[in-house]
């Protein structure tokens, strides 16, 4: 099953005794900072849980692969994850 924003918002409202709507407004300040970092360039890094990171992806040939046509894809940004050896040796037991 997939950890949605609403059940991470019920784990902070049911763990730490603040309201619902605190509760709300901590996650949507953290993802808000979190998105502010990674827009301006910077990576995230969250001792014991992993970094993301931004990535400049150069112009690159690609295909489309419904009617095979070369296509030349434009230079972008993307977000990776690095996963921290804590949560790495968690994961693999």
């Amino acid at each position: 099953m997939t950890l949605s924003k609403d059940r991470i918002i019920d784990n902070v409202f049911n763990n730490t005794g603040l309201n619902r709507s605190k509760s709300t407004e901590l996650v949507e300040t953290l993802l808000e900072l979190m998105k502010q970092s990674l827009e301006s360039g910077e990576d995230v890094l969250i001792s014991g849980f992993g970094k993301f990171c931004v990535k400049e992806k150069s112009e690159r040939k690609g295909r489309n692969p419904q009617t095979g046509q070369d296509l030349l894809l434009k230079p972008r940004k993307v977000v990776t994850f690095k996963c921290s050896l804590v949560l790495r040796e968690k994961m693999n037991g």
